[in-house]
């Protein structure tokens, strides 16, 4: 699969969904041509961070753990957005060769879920999230 079709199922699985936590923020998917290997210190240079901004690393699963999980109390609404953000998941999973989550920041934390792609570009998605 191309770089354009693994960015155009991301887009695809992405579409709609909120990252909800204190605050509801829309995916944006990214494409970082010609990038090495990822480290946490160069997500904070090229996302525009500063150097001392306070970084976590998490697994794909763990960030997704309470949009992934089916409830007891969820109706036919909350039963659909947990359906679509397992698929969201697996589109991740099926198109980017070794994902994380970095985290940046504090209470407004920028999110960017990158992998690589197999030609070698990084590529994933950005959201925040707002944790009080």
């Amino acid at each position: 699969m191309t770089d354009t079709q693994i960015v155009d199922q991301l887009k695809a699985a992405a579409n709609g969904l909120l990252m909800m936590s204190e605050s509801e923020y829309p995916f944006e998917v990214f494409l970082w041509s010609g990038a090495a290997r990822i480290t946490p210190q160069e997500v904070v240079q090229r996302m525009g961070h500063s150097s001392d901004s306070p970084i976590e690393t998490i697994s794909v699963d763990n960030f997704f753990s309470a949009a992934t999980t089916d409830e007891d109390w969820h109706g036919d609404e909350e039963k659909q957005m947990v359906a679509k953000f397992k698929a969201l998941v697996q589109t991740i999973k099926l198109n980017l060769a070794n994902p994380i989550v970095y985290r940046l920041g504090r209470i407004e934390i920028d999110v960017y879920i990158i992998g690589e792609t197999p030609s070698g570009a990084l590529a994933g998605l950005s959201t925040k999230v707002v944790e009080t």
